[in-house]
């Protein structure tokens, strides 16, 4: 990079709504809703970029114009100056969504929070029994 910041307006938004599995495709989502993933972080979805080695920068004071409380977006760069692939593996920015969604389930900060409410739901649902509609 010769020492120079970057110029990361021409790389590639993405925002975490393209894919929160909580949304609709008319709210945002981009990928379909059994690859998708439930409220992922721009942390997160940084994280994931990183793991495949691609370049990214996170925005935290940008928000999805559709829903502005959703605070904060990732630029990636898929493709470098010279136009190759910074990951051969990862040529399209859908391929892109496909992976990170695929990574952040299995992110060591997500782990850690899905654990907890896990051992109270199992012990919550052993009551089970007799329920649901009646037959007639």
């Amino acid at each position: 990079m010769n020492g120079e910041v970057p110029n990361i307006k021409k790389w590639v938004v993405f925002y975490p709504v393209y894919i929160n599995s909580k949304k609709t495709v008319a709210e945002g989502r981009r990928i379909s809703l059994a690859k998708a993933c439930e409220n992922p972080t721009c942390v997160e979805i940084a994280d994931c970029c990183n793991h495949l080695k691609v370049p990214n920068a996170i925005e935290l004071d940008k928000a999805y114009p559709r829903d502005f409380m959703q605070r904060g977006r990732v630029r990636v760069q898929l493709k470098k100056e010279d136009g190759t692939l910074s990951n051969p593996a990862i040529p399209t920015r859908k391929q892109l969504m496909l992976q990170v969604a695929e990574l952040v389930p299995r992110h060591p900060g997500r782990t850690k929070k899905q654990e907890a409410p896990s051992t109270s739901s199992t012990a919550g649902s052993s009551k089970s029994g007799k329920g649901g509609r009646k037959k007639r």
